[in-house]
């Protein structure tokens, strides 16, 4: 319970200093309660473990910071909160991935990025605060930033590969394909790679009885989606890796200040104990102001409350 109540503050300490980030980790916090609730009500417990499991990685900022002693932006954080609410909460629950004709391609793009600007601040980080004399060169940090984001983004597929094979789940989205070549096909089982042609229509039968008929191609279940997927988060990554590289190799110059902006909101700084203090003391002063203004706001609730009472004793005299 002290680690808890530890961590609470801790979160509360971000919060304070980050007020941005605060308002927007507050709305969409509020959005997955009430879906949670919806989700409870209709019995839908797929969405309720998809709610709390946002729930739990929207506090993941918070934790990555007081267990590094590191500071991440208000701007990443509020970007790493629109992603989670936009994958699991919009995405899977209210199925924008289905009716949102790009989201998952958006999102897998989004996330290459992301990736690849976290490995590239925290090997960057490394090797600014290294006691010994190695200064690891750009070309070699934006290698480990895109290495890092396709890494994440190949586990990723795994899991859905997992949960799509073992639960039954469709996150690989299927795609129709008109045509398509295999050598299953060959009758003579040499190797030979045969090409269907144009596919009109697709019957499938189950042990159970049932007739399936997809119109207008062959069901691919989840191959190319996976592909689409590596490929979208190969351009994210290997496009922060290249902005990556040019703000540290000209970290000296006056570069592009979309670039220089960019790299500085989204850079993951190291925090001494001397810093940790300060921005304790920061952040209490901050929460007394706080509850100071929130009692100021009570007491004057309270004395309008006595006014419209006494007003309204001396009209009923």
């Amino acid at each position: 319970m002290k680690h808890i109540s530890q961590f609470i503050e801790t979160l509360q300490a971000r919060i304070a200093l980050n007020k941005r980030a605060f308002i927007i980790y507050t709305i969409l916090r509020i959005c997955i309660i009430l879906t949670l609730v919806r989700s409870i009500l209709t019995g839908n417990l797929e969405s309720v473990a998809l709610c709390i499991l946002s729930l739990v990685l929207f506090l993941a900022p918070s934790f990555l910071e007081d267990k590094l002693k590191i500071e991440i932006p208000a701007f990443f954080q509020i970007i790493i909160y629109l992603f989670i609410f936009s994958a699991e909460i919009l995405g899977e629950i209210n199925h924008y991935y289905v009716k949102i004709k790009g989201w998952d391609t958006m999102l897998h793009t989004m996330n290459g990025f992301l990736c690849a600007a976290i490995g590239f601040s925290l090997i960057d980080l490394l090797n600014r605060n290294s006691k010994k004399k190695t200064h690891l060169s750009p070309v070699y940090l934006s290698v480990v930033a895109f290495c890092f984001s396709m890494t994440v983004g190949v586990l990723w597929e795994f899991f859905e590969c997992g949960m799509d094979l073992f639960f039954h789940f469709d996150m690989q989205k299927d795609y129709i394909i008109k045509s398509f070549g295999s050598v299953t096909l060959d009758p003579q089982n040499n190797g030979n790679v045969i090409q269907t042609g144009s596919i009109l229509k697709t019957l499938i039968f189950t042990k159970a009885g049932k007739v399936f008929t997809i119109h207008g191609g062959y069901l691919d279940i989840g191959l190319l989606d996976t592909m689409k997927d590596l490929f979208v988060n190969f351009i994210g990554a290997l496009g922060f890796s290249f902005i990556g590289y040019q703000h540290v190799a000209r970290r000296k110059e006056k570069f592009s200040p979309l670039v220089n902006g960019l790299t500085n909101n989204l850079e993951i700084k190291t925090l001494n104990d001397e810093e940790l203090l300060k921005r304790r003391t920061r952040v209490e002063q901050e929460l007394e102001q706080l509850k100071s203004e929130a009692s100021l706001r009570k007491w004057r609730k309270k004395e309008d409350g006595k006014k419209d009472d006494t007003g309204k004793e001396e009209r009923s005299k």
